[in-house]
């Protein structure tokens, strides 16, 4: 039996950065981190250990003079206002990607108020991202996940539309057609998903389709996760999601002579190297 690990899997540049800063301040003490800083639970745990403490914005509102990772997610502009009154030092671990996202969804909105537009964000309510991106408008973006949802959007007037950077490229742009069909040239649309992850779709599809089966490692909460892996079902029948390697059992590989993993832009790559050694003991 082979097994792979796909080259293209595991952590992106900006959750890459976000750990490496978590780890460089906890050298320093106490540090705090508003929500998980990767969704997933073994790497939560990892930095916890190293006395990263986990917090949710009700809590950071309440801390004084001490030092908050803001994620790789990103954080709306209260978070800042928040931490300057407060006294908070703040380690800004922002995705790169999604600041340069937030700009331009704050110099939209600005530019299209004055014609009584709307900012339409295509994303998952509620997800971390998305609320940083909200607040960039002052909370009057409307975010549209699915069809019925652009009931919401008033096409009599100069619609923008903006992706979640970790967005499904195709989903995104039946959104846009479905915009323009109701819009048309007061529509515009900017397709900001972020390449990273779009461009593993057709590279995971044919990586799940020359193995037998295929093991997908990533964290319960991560979106990208479950977007991936639905990919590998889809090509793949015989593939597996787990978060760690007591996870994986031998009838999962029975019969196989190639087993892939693969994971999420959250996973950790010593997780599926744990992963692949188990295999191949099994």
């Amino acid at each position: 039996m082979t097994v792979e690990i796909d080259e293209h899997s595991g952590f992106c540049f900006g959750v890459v950065n976000a750990i490496r800063k978590a780890e460089q301040e906890l050298e320093r003490g106490e540090l705090y981190c508003i929500g998980d800083i990767v969704h997933n639970d073994l790497e939560v745990r990892r930095l916890e250990e190293k006395g990263l403490r986990t917090i949710e914005h009700g809590e950071f509102a309440g801390l004084r003079d001490c030092r908050v990772l803001f994620r790789a997610h990103g954080e709306p502009p209260e978070s800042y206002r928040t931490a300057r009154e407060n006294g908070v030092e703040v380690i800004d671990a922002s995705c790169p990607v999604v600041l340069d996202l937030q700009r331009r969804i704050r110099e939209a909105y600005e530019a299209v108020s004055a014609e009584e537009g709307q900012v339409v964000i295509y994303g998952k309510r509620g997800h971390a991202e998305v609320v940083g991106l909200v607040g960039q408008t002052g909370g009057k973006a409307v975010v549209v996940e699915k069809e019925e949802d652009l009931e919401q959007v008033d096409f009599g007037r100069k619609v923008v539309l903006f992706s979640q950077t970790t967005q499904n490229l195709e989903g995104f742009r039946r959104i846009a057609e479905w915009m323009r069909e109701r819009g048309g040239e007061r529509v515009v649309v900017h397709d900001t998903i972020c390449r990273k992850v779009a461009n593993r779709i057709p590279q995971l599809k044919e990586f799940a389709g020359r193995h037998d089966v295929v093991i997908f490692v990533s964290g319960e909460k991560s979106s990208n996760g479950r977007q991936l892996f639905s990919v590998c079902k889809e090509v793949n029948p015989r593939s597996y999601f787990v978060q760690e390697a007591a996870d994986v059992t031998a009838e999962m590989t029975a019969g196989a002579e190639s087993v892939g993993i693969s994971g999420a832009t959250s996973t950790p790559r010593r997780v599926m190297e744990e992963i692949q050694r188990k295999i191949e003991r099994q």
